[in-house]
């Protein structure tokens, strides 16, 4: 569910025509919707309510100051994998308690910056991590809180530039290695270990690869906690997929229907009473937001129909980098239009630079607003300057009333960190 909806033919985010707000912000801008965001976060905490859990908001799925605010608010945690994005969270009013660090390359200085915050844990991934964060507690007078990612090695049967949990994949330590892991680690004597962490993909469309990847972790953690070892957390990580929009794509799981595959993956562990933990980042902020543009030109070719959008792949990169699907409508409806094939690109000059290829879409005319969907995820967040194009505005719906919540970039901003030296 989301809240762009028409209204007499006029497409609105809650009670705001995009309309105004393209008219009012400029174009392309992305724009978010409160009222979703809640939604989502609420229904997915409602949906684990039967367990001891914490939500952490994944940081890099909307990494917008008013976003983290609005959710922490809500009680949400934080999954972060740089320092930066611990960051933003703190700049957020974010609870520090409620941080996890994740992410397969920190280094001594983001260590450094979340010790001295006090975040709740380290989802570490390999030993050489694990040495290094144990020197840096050490010259901080701390001890740092860790789980070991371990990679269930599970199919996610999803893009394999976001599967995580084969174990071909970069992030996490081989499951039949972890016990071993666990033992150096109990060592290490600026080392609190206090969980086990898991995450296998995004945009997963189905149950079954979470509960195999819980399976396989059920003995591992019984196991740890028959050595001795004091787990208290679970992180099963994200990676819940949302609807698209397109035809043929498999309907996702509700986070219902999550919750119910999750709660009795760990019913073996029940004795043990974990905090179960889990990072949802698309699932809560996807279908939240949307990318407004406006169609500059129309031109054919032998071949092909091209719509001319003034959004560029440097504005929303997951068409040209996933080959992804987001739906495209017009912000004005008319029952008239004649429908065609086109593909909808950018003034990115590179052929790579489309928003969508061969899609059968109503015929819209230069000057025209188009609302690209299911945009709030991974869309301004993987934004870039490229062709020196400055990123485009944001904006929060509440109601009847907006606010800006990013400004637009200027070229002057682009190059204010920049110097030509006295020798050219």
């Amino acid at each position: 569910m989301n809240h762009f909806n028409y209204r007499d033919n006029e497409l609105y985010c809650e009670d705001v025509p995009l309309a105004t707000i393209a008219r009012e912000v400029g174009t392309p801008v992305y724009v978010y919707s409160r009222a979703t965001l809640a939604r989502h976060y609420l229904v997915f905490d409602q949906a684990l309510s039967s367990l001891d859990h914490l939500i952490c908001f994944s940081v890099k799925a909307n990494s917008n100051l008013a976003v983290l605010r609005l959710l922490g608010n809500l009680g949400a945690g934080a999954d972060i994998v740089s320092g930066g994005e611990l960051y933003r969270v703190l700049r957020a009013g974010g609870d520090v308690r409620k941080i996890v660090f994740s992410g397969v390359g920190k280094t001594a200085s983001e260590m450094r910056e979340a010790l001295r915050a006090g975040i709740l844990i380290f989802n570490v991934e390999s030993r050489d991590e694990l040495v290094l964060l144990d020197r840096v507690a050490g010259e901080e007078g701390v001890r740092a809180p860790v789980a070991f990612r371990v990679n269930p090695d599970v199919d996610a049967e999803t893009h394999p530039y976001i599967s995580t949990g084969l174990k071909e994949n970069k992030f996490g330590i081989p499951m039949a290695a972890a016990h071993e892991h666990y033992r150096f680690a109990r060592t290490l004597s600026n080392i609190d270990i206090v969980g086990v962490d898991c995450h296998i993909g995004s945009q997963l469309t189905k149950t079954s690869p979470f509960a195999d990847a819980i399976v396989r972790l059920n003995q591992l953690i019984q196991g740890l906690a028959d050595d001795g070892f004091s787990i208290r957390y679970l992180d099963i990580g994200g990676g819940l997929g949302i609807p698209y929009g397109k035809e043929d794509e498999p309907e996702p799981p509700t986070p219902a229907d999550y919750g119910q595959t999750v709660s009795a993956a760990l019913a073996p562990l029940a004795d043990l009473h974990l905090t179960v933990i889990c990072e949802p980042g698309r699932v809560i902020a996807g279908n939240a937001g949307a990318l407004v543009t406006r169609v500059l030109y129309r031109k054919s070719s032998e071949a092909k129909h091209f719509t001319v959008v003034d959004a560029a792949f440097n504005d929303l990169m997951r068409p040209a980098l996933y080959g992804s699907f987001h739906p495209i409508r017009p912000v004005v409806h008319r029952d008239d239009r004649p429908v065609h094939v086109t593909d909808v690109v950018g003034p990115i000059c590179e052929s790579g630079d489309f928003l969508a290829r061969d899609r059968e879409l109503p015929e819209m005319e230069s000057g025209e607003l188009a609302c690209v969907g299911a945009a709030g995820a991974y869309g301004f967040a993987m934004a870039s300057n490229y062709n020196t194009r400055p990123r485009p505005a944001e904006v929060l719906v509440d109601g009847d009333r907006y606010a800006v919540v990013r400004r637009r970039e200027t070229v002057e901003q682009l190059v204010d960190s920049e110097s030509i030296p006295d020798f050219l």
